[in-house]
Formats: C-alpha cells, sequence, structure tokens
C-alpha cells in the first residue's frame, strides 16, 4: 500500500491522473526519525577493488507526510559529523580531520527537502539541499515506502528505505592518494543509504 497514493490502473485514466486510497490520508501528519532503529550508511569504493561501508549514529531528523498530495510532504536531517563509524578508529580519526570532514570546524551535515513527488507503487522521490563543508548542493534521494504500523509501546511507525548517489568532490572533499596499479585510493562516487523508521507526533 502507498503511503501518499497510487497511480489508477483503470484503462481510462490520464498519465497524470492519481487514485488516492482514503485510508492514506489517516497517516498525514507530522513525524520524527528514531535514530535508535534507523540508519544513516554510505558506501565508498576503496583501492578499486572493493568497499568500505559506514554510518553515522547520531543524527535527528523530522518528516511531514501528506496522505493525499505527495508535493506537501517534507524532511529533514541533522547529522553529527563525529559520529561517523567504518568500524576502524584509524580511518574514522582521518576521515573526522582536516583532510575529509574538518569536524572542529564543520560539526553537521544537514538536508532540507524542497520537494517530494510520487512515483506510483510504493516508491517516492524528494529533492532538497545537502549542507557539508560550508558548501550547499543539491541531493534527490529515491524512497521506497515499507509501511507503517503500531508497535508493542503505542507508538505509531511508518518506514522507509532510501538511496542517492553524490561526487564528494561537489562539497569539497578532494583528498586522495595514487595507486602504483593506477587509480585512486577512495573513489569520487559515494552511495548514500537510508532506512528510517519514524514515529508520529502525539
Amino acid at each position: 500500500m502507498s503511503i501518499f497514493g497510487r497511480k489508477s490502473d483503470t484503462t481510462t485514466a490520464t498519465p497524470e491522473a492519481t487514485a488516492v486510497n482514503p485510508d492514506l490520508a489517516a497517516l498525514t501528519g507530522d513525524y520524527t526519525i528514531d535514530p535508535a532503529h534507523s540508519t544513516i550508511g554510505f558506501v565508498a569504493r576503496h583501492a578499486m577493488v572493493t568497499n568500505v561501508k559506514g554510518k553515522f549514529t547520531d543524527f535527528t531528523g523530522a518528516l511531514h507526510l501528506d496522505g493525499t498530495d505527495p508535493a506537501r510532504s517534507t524532511a529533514t536531517l541533522d547529522v553529527r559529523m563525529d559520529s561517523i563509524d567504518t568500524g576502524s578508529a584509524d580511518r574514522d580519526g582521518h576521515l573526522k580531520s582536516a583532510d575529509f570532514f574538518k569536524i572542529e570546524e564543520f560539526p553537521t551535515m544537514t538536508f532540507r527537502s524542497t520537494g517530494a513527488e510520487a512515483l506510483g507503487g510504493d516508491d517516492y522521490r524528494i529533492t532538497g539541499e545537502l549542507s557539508l563543508l560550508g558548501v550547499t548542493k543539491p541531493l534527490t534521494i529515491d524512497l521506497e515506502f515499507n509501511g507503517a504500523a503500531k508497535d508493542p509501546f503505542g507508538n505509531e511507525r511508518v518506514g522507509f528505505e532510501g538511496k542517492a548517489e553524490i561526487l564528494r568532490s561537489d562539497w569539497g572533499l578532494t583528498w586522495n592518494a595514487a595507486l602504483e596499479t593506477g587509480g585512486v585510493l577512495v573513489s569520487d562516487k559515494i552511495k548514500l543509504t537510508f532506512d528510517i523508521s519514524a514515529i508520529r507526533a502525539a
């Protein structure tokens, strides 16, 4: 079931027509991202041969979902850069340094949405601005709605999975090292992943 709406499958529908399930209107409201049950992750190519995965463990965020008009939905996210975790203390220390994230000068990464749209079925796209290292650039995130449920503690939850790709050099992240066999140590392209559980505000 789609959280925002589902394209009509009748043969008379125009490409722009959308049939909205009235039950979805009940999900309209404000939600807080639950960091204990959410993951903000990334994947970078290392030494041209393998992937290094990491995540941020300290973040806050909010969603406003509109069950009848997806274009009115919004999202915000604030990430503490010193919470980066790649499973290696040495690598994390390097990423926090002036070669990469300069966390003392730029402690936070933020995302602010500027638009949203339904793509059909459970798929959605949210556009916005990602601010990092004092640079703000557009970011597009493709999302899949995973469902809605009430947990054993009475919280109304919604879940999404998302993905995006960026070039880190667009935000001034240009440190690298050449390999003897050709290529570079760290890829410019970074894959971002989002696994979000959000709780409806009382």
